[in-house]
């Protein structure tokens, strides 16, 4: 073959693979175009999925086992690990159809039973960016911890079979149905009702059914009389740090997306996190003389419960006064309210959790600021401050609604529950610690 005939196939090849590549260009283009689903969303929401599930195992599980005496630690991290191998399971078989598809104002639909229909790379149109498998595994972290939140207000004296057959009607009849309404496009979100995060569907609704279950079973022997001091403080130490850090994904995941909105929540949810633990501990400190561990954990839990609802739709810096008013406001709840009611709620699942969350919920509909909100196709939501009144008078809307039905459906369930497994161990089995009784086992 000669030079020039060479040259002639050489610059044919080379145009050939030009045409090649731009096909290849343009075709990767109109794919990328096409697709859906978000590299950087995706990312974030793995890990916030990640941090989220470490709230409950191990964060919450010893946070609540460092606070129970030593013959219930077993028993009550055996509730939380329980809680989230039943949830999972039962998240994928009907929770997440019923909460997150559909349009109906009540309960969602049955299109996702067992997963059905979801496919690898379709979403769901609450989360746009990211696949609708990891949406659902996000929204399984938030019912798997809510579930473990109740079992504080019981700790030391639920049946461990009670508190199963509890957990699996609890999660069809109270918390399906509560996420639907509030993030499912129910009837709560229809009016406007904001909860960011799950100031009404995670903690006013863990912290009523908390209070309803230790009115129900009654308060632990020797209450009032006996020492229930916590075993081991450190523990809770520890479980306090996991949740502080589950709680960035907590908050900051429910932008469902890497973006600004999500680093102004986690801000403020710090923020709220230190203030809440500085007031509690000021208040202590002024009325008891010192400042307990259990303390300044106790308010830090609160100002990030509180925070929850509003910290999508808040400034950074208004995290500083949330955080301060729950501080106050928990403190009073766990000990002044507490007491002059006389209900046994063990780790204080209402006066953290209940109360914090009706605090925050009201107070996402003073603080909440347009700019933050904002989106290039919807406007911005306003509260109070901003000149929006209506929008505080929603939030206790939302407020009353979710604590009548998590307390009737909540005292049904357990009446109904108790015709088939008693709720409450024997007195002996009490006296000698739930590890071995219901677990056959104990810490040496």
């Amino acid at each position: 073959m000669s030079i020039n005939a060479t040259r002639v196939v050489q610059r044919y090849l080379l145009q050939g693979c030009l045409i090649v590549c731009a096909f290849a260009l343009a075709a990767t283009s109109a794919f990328a175009a096409d697709s859906k689903i978000d590299a950087a969303d995706t990312a974030w929401m793995i890990t916030a999925t990640g941090i989220v599930l470490m709230m409950t195992i191990p964060g919450l599980a010893l946070f609540y086992a460092g606070m129970v005496r030593k013959k219930n630690i077993l028993a009550t991290m055996a509730q939380c690990l329980a809680a989230t191998a039943l949830v999972s399971v039962l998240w994928v078989v009907f929770g997440y159809s019923l909460a997150f598809t559909g349009d109906g104002a009540w309960i969602g639909s049955t299109d996702r039973l067992f997963l059905s229909g979801m496919e690898m790379n379709g979403v769901s149109p609450l989360a746009k960016t990211i696949p609708e498998a990891l949406f659902m595994l996000y929204q399984m972290t938030f019912a798997i911890i809510t579930v473990a939140l109740v079992a504080g207000s019981v700790a030391d004296r639920m049946r461990f079979s009670a508190f199963m057959l509890f957990a699996a009607l609890w999660l069809l009849f109270v918390y399906v149905p509560i996420a639907h309404w509030v993030w499912g496009g129910g009837f709560l979100a229809t009016m406007g009702v904001l909860d960011f995060a799950g100031g009404t569907v995670v903690h006013i609704n863990a912290g009523v059914a908390g209070l309803v279950a230790a009115l129900v079973i009654g308060a632990r022997h020797g209450h009032g009389t006996e020492n229930h001091a916590p075993h081991d403080l450190s523990l809770a130490v520890i479980g306090t740090g996991l949740l502080w850090v589950g709680w960035f994904g907590f908050n900051g995941g429910s932008a469902l997306g890497a973006n600004s909105r999500a680093v102004y929540a986690i801000t403020a949810t710090h923020l709220a996190a230190c203030t809440g633990a500085l007031t509690w501990m000021a208040l202590e400190w002024m009325t008891r003389g010192k400042p307990s561990v259990l303390g300044i954990i106790s308010g830090a839990v609160a100002g990030l419960g509180t925070i929850t609802p509003a910290s999508g739709f808040v400034l950074p810096w208004h995290g500083l006064v949330i955080g301060l008013l729950a501080g106050g406001i928990c403190f009073y709840a766990c000990t002044t309210l507490k007491r002059r009611c006389g209900y046994d709620d063990t780790l204080d699942v209402f006066g953290v959790h209940g109360v914090g969350g009706i605090t925050g919920t009201l107070l996402a509909g003073v603080f909440a600021t347009a700019a933050v909100s904002m989106a290039p196709d919807t406007p911005g939501i306003s509260g109070l401050i901003e000149g929006n009144p209506q929008q505080l008078l929603t939030q206790l809307y939302g407020v009353v609604v979710t604590m009548a039905w998590s307390g009737i459906a909540t005292f049904a369930l357990l009446k109904i529950v108790d015709l088939f497994a008693p709720l409450r161990v024997a007195r002996e089995h009490e006296i000698v610690g739930l590890d071995v009784s219901l677990h056959g086992e104990a810490l040496q």
